[in-house]
Parts: structure tokens; sequence; C-alpha cells
């Protein structure tokens, strides 16, 4: 429980007791150096008042983000959005099942909107307790598969999320086939083109299993009744298009077609809750960073910029991002990875012929495996810090997955201090 911050009004006496125990443990844990504390504390908080999620989220107005890829991005593209709304609750940390998304909602109780992104498995559960009045569906491809499991379930799963909120409204990207299934029965329904180069996971219909094919822009299954629906919102070359006539052109802060595509929908679901669209739109454009990722950081004289893959789709979109000359790769297989590492050979690294690579973390061996099938020439450096260090000073391009980006983010910070240490020794 933040310091000062009144109990929200539709707390039970069980759930005011189950936030201040989960207060206390996060405290713990801050005190401990254990990390923030946002997981044991609403670990603790849900054990003790299971029904807390929706106790918290009463007389708010919810919008979940969920997808395989790009929910942190979206969900801090639309908190932007709503600046001018008033004040929004929030899992800044990432943090996207229950516990995370308890912790996010009690340190925001007084605020009128939530905006969370969800784990697409936990997000019926979630849903089914918040009551969204918004729902964010980015894309669907195959994830971390010895957790997620095939991407046919996560798709029906959502689908079954949804059929339970026939009051909320739905921002879906229609040009991805399997979120089109998902929201597709949905009644309220704001379809965006929103993009997506990756189709390895649509091949066939999720609902007739008929083979999907491709004109242009469109898609359609076999039998024809299972189609592309027409975009409300959809992006021009270099401007926005929406409901009403509204175009303007979008020069975003964030790299990539992958973030035109989250920022269309982003302010498609600001516009959902009364948000001005181009309002909504320039709040968005200052986005330069998203938890360490995109922002260019100086580390020994060389520029590096950070970017984040965790899935066969993700890693193509990064790998159309990079522009340096020098790349480095970082690749974990801890739990929270997945410890399946057969994606390796979907990524397109064929693209990083002609680089100068570095490849690194605790799977650098398989890695490298990969990158000698894909003909690109590399060295190996379990290290990511020592990787840096042996290439070049100038731009360097640093992809890596979940546990090694939040690894060389923790190595960052701790660097970036020791190097304030010593300039102030100095001083």
């Amino acid at each position: 429980m933040t310091v000062g911050q009144q109990p929200c009004k539709g707390l039970t006496v069980r759930g005011r007791a189950a936030l201040a125990l989960g207060s206390a443990a996060a405290w713990a844990s801050r005190k401990a150096g254990r990390g923030e504390g946002s997981v044991i504390g609403g670990r603790i908080t849900k054990r003790v008042a299971p029904s807390i999620l929706a106790q918290l989220a009463a007389g708010k107005r919810t919008v979940l983000v969920t997808g395989t890829n790009g929910k942190s991005t979206t969900t801090r593209m639309i908190v932007s959005a709503f600046a001018g709304l008033g004040e929004v609750a929030t899992n800044s940390q990432g943090s996207n099942m229950d516990a995370g998304l308890v912790s996010a909602l009690a340190c925001g109780r007084k605020a009128p909107y939530a905006v969370l992104e969800v784990d697409e498995l936990h997000f019926a559960a979630v849903a089914k307790a918040v009551r969204p009045a918004v729902v964010v569906l980015l894309n669907l491809s195959r994830d971390q598969l010895d957790r997620v499991g095939e991407i046919g379930n996560v798709e029906r799963s959502l689908r079954s999320g949804l059929a339970e909120l026939p009051e909320t409204v739905v921002v879906a990207n229609c040009d991805d086939v399997l979120v089109t299934s998902v929201a597709y029965d949905s009644p309220h329904v704001v379809w965006v083109a929103a993009g997506g180069s990756w189709q390895g996971d649509s091949v066939s219909c999720p609902r007739t299993g008929t083979r999907i094919g491709r004109v242009g822009e469109r898609w359609s299954s076999a039998t024809g009744d299972f189609v592309k629906p027409d975009p409300q919102w959809l992006l021009g070359e270099d401007e926005l298009r929406g409901p009403g006539g509204f175009r303007a052109p979008m020069r975003l802060g964030l790299p990539g077609a992958v973030n035109r595509g989250n920022a269309a929908e982003a302010v498609a679901a600001a516009v959902a809750l009364g948000a001005d669209p181009a309002s909504a739109l320039a709040a968005i454009e200052e986005v330069r960073e998203v938890g360490g990722r995109y922002g260019v950081h100086d580390v020994a004289g060389r520029a590096v910029r950070k970017l984040l893959a965790k899935n066969p789709a993700g890693w193509q979109e990064s790998l159309n991002m990079v522009e340096a000359g020098s790349v480095v790769i970082s690749v974990n297989g801890r739990v929270a990875d997945g410890g399946d590492l057969s994606w390796l050979w979907d990524v397109p690294f064929e693209q990083l012929r002609g680089k100068r690579v570095v490849v690194s973390g605790e799977r650098a061996a398989d890695l490298s495996v990969r990158l000698d099938y894909a003909g690109v020439a590399h060295e190996l450096c379990r290290n990511p810090f020592d990787a840096l260090a042996a290439l070049p000073a100038g731009r360097v391009d640093l992809l890596a997955n979940y546990t090694a980006f939040m690894d060389l983010k923790r190595c960052y910070e701790k660097w970036a201090a020791e190097a304030e240490g010593r300039e102030l020794a100095h001083a």
C-alpha cells in the first residue's frame, strides 16, 4: 500500500488486510535486495483475498492489452495517450500475470483508468475479474512451446475469454489472421490494419482448417466465409487514417514498422475511451524508450541500442530494425525464456550477413551453430559486456531475449553507477 493513499471504497475488510500483508512483503523484498517486491507482494495479496483483482478494478475504466509481442510498448503508448484524461494505473515494469496486475492496481487505487498488459494464457481469468472497457489484441504467433504450447490453443483461450465480454470494445489487428479469429464474433470491434510481416503461424484458417489465401493486403479462407474485415483505422505511407476522415502524419520516436502498428492500435484504444485522436497520437510520438528498449546508451565509447526479442516473429521485427554495422546477440534459455530454443531455426538470421556479429549469453553455442548454417560470420563471447568490448567504437545494435535482456539491463545500471562513482572520485 502506498503511504498516504486511501483504501478503495470497493475493498472488503479481507481485501484491506491482504493489501497490508502484500505491502509488507514487498517492503521486506526491497530491503533484502531481492527486487522491487511487486510480484511477491501481489502473490501474497491474492492468496489472502482471491477476489482482490475484481475489488481493485471496481469503478475503473480498464484497458487490457494482450498478444504475443508488443504488449509493454503498446501499454506504454496508451498510458501516454491518456495523459489528458486522468491518472492511470499500469504495470509499467511488465509483470503481466496475476501478481503483477494486483500490485499495479494496488499502487493506483485512486486512478480512474487502468491500462494493463496481460499474458495471453491469463487473459480469460483476468478479463472476467476486471471487466475491461477495452481489450487490445495485437498479434498471435508461436512463443515458448514448453510453457505456452501450440498457438491454436492460445487463440481458442482468448476467443473463449472475449465471449464473456459482450459489452467490451475490442481493438483488433485485422492483418493478423489469428487475432481476427479471436475477435470475429465480438459485437463491438474496432478493426485496425496494424500490419505484421510474420505469417508463419497463419497459413490455415483457425476456424475451418482450410488454407488462407492472400492477394495484396487482403486475405480469406479457401471456403470464403472467413475474410479480412474492413479496417476503421489504417496506416498510410507516412500517416494514420481513422474514422470520420481523420488523417494525421505519424512521426514516432520508436523505430520499426511494428511500432507503427502498435501506435495505431494505441490511438484506437484511447479514442474508444474518449481521447482526441490528434492529441493521443502526439503524446505517443513522444515515447522514446520502453523498459530500457530502443534507447541508445554510451557503453565504453559505443553507442548501444538494446532491442528485446522473444520468439521468431519478434526476432524478425527486431532484425528489420538493425541499422548498425556491429551487432551483439545474447540468448539465454531459462524458465522465463523457455528452455526449448528450436525457434532459433525459424529466425531469418541470414539478414545479418556482412555485419560484424558477436554472439553471447548462456546459449551462445546454440546460437553460434544457427548462425553457421545461416552463413553469418561471427565471434563467440559469452559475456555480453565483453562482447561489446570486442567491437570497434561506434554504433552497436544489441539484441537479446528476455532474461538476457534483463541481465544486460542490470549490468548496465551497475556499470553506469560505477562509472559515475569514478568520475566523482576524480572530480
